[in-house]
């Protein structure tokens, strides 16, 4: 199972990230279609909750179908 940013990689696209474990929040997308598994700690539990951004660098999608604003 892959991260978001590493299956954009895979696909030619490259991604802002400094520490890739979900702490420091510079790969922060907007979310426009899909269901994130959050994995991050930057996030707290409201913006997990919204489902309105999700950290590329260490975090899935639960969906199929993954739309984001990068």
């Amino acid at each position: 199972e892959n991260s978001v940013s590493e299956v954009l990689h895979s696909n030619g696209v490259n991604d802002d990230l400094s520490c890739e474990q979900g702490l420091c929040g510079t790969c922060a997308v907007k979310v426009l279609e899909c269901i994130p598994d959050h994995r991050d700690v930057y996030l707290n539990t409201t913006e997990r909750a919204s489902n309105a951004t999700m950290l590329v660098c260490c975090s899935r999608s639960r969906t199929s179908t993954l739309v984001l604003d990068c």
